[in-house]
């Protein structure tokens, strides 16, 4: 039986991997969640600032295996540089939505609307459907989904969710206290 404390704890944590760019290593990461069992629910890849390393974003579901194990068996891999585990008030994540939006001209406004209240883009408009953007939290995605699911959703994508750890923030009085000191 769970514990009240279990049943609150995130089932969805971010890892982001640094590894080497090298071909090869993305597949040896998935094959190594496969073969384990452990459940990917979104997964982004792209070099990085230095193009000797690629970044790994992974949402990764610890119902399917504790998460001290999926670092573990992380850490085993050779072109694996670096692992953080990003805890979700520690990080700052956004995800991209695509999708192509019935709008015959009728409606059109109504879903345009809607895109600039949510701060997306329209990126292309044809006679029946518009095809829009937007970026943001999963959760503003996720909202904006069930906003449009009324119109007519004719093709979406959404991207695995990219992270960061979050700035620590310093007060102006911090800062003033270390230019003093």
């Amino acid at each position: 039986m769970q514990s009240a404390k279990d049943a609150n704890a995130p089932r969805l944590h971010i890892l982001s991997v640094l590894v080497e760019n090298r071909a090869g290593v993305l597949t040896r990461v998935a094959g190594l969640f496969a073969r384990r069992g452990f459940n990917i629910h979104s997964l982004a890849v792209a070099p990085t600032d230095d193009d000797r390393f690629s970044r790994i974003s992974m949402v990764v579901d610890v119902q399917s295996a504790p998460l001290e194990q999926m670092i573990k068996q992380l850490d085993k891999l050779i072109n694996v540089i670096e692992i953080d585990e990003l805890a979700p008030q520690e990080a700052v994540s956004r995800e991209l939505l695509m999708a192509t939006v019935s709008a015959p001209p009728d409606v059109r406004s109504q879903v345009i609307e809607l895109v600039q209240i949510f701060e997306g883009r329209v990126l292309n408009v044809g006679q029946e459907s518009v095809l829009i953007s937007l970026d943001g939290s999963p959760q503003k995605l996720d909202d904006f989904e069930r906003l449009l699911r009324p119109y007519g959703i004719e093709a979406m994508q959404r991207t695995g969710r990219v992270a960061l750890p979050r700035l620590h923030q310093r007060t102006s009085l911090q800062i003033v206290d270390d230019q003093v000191s």
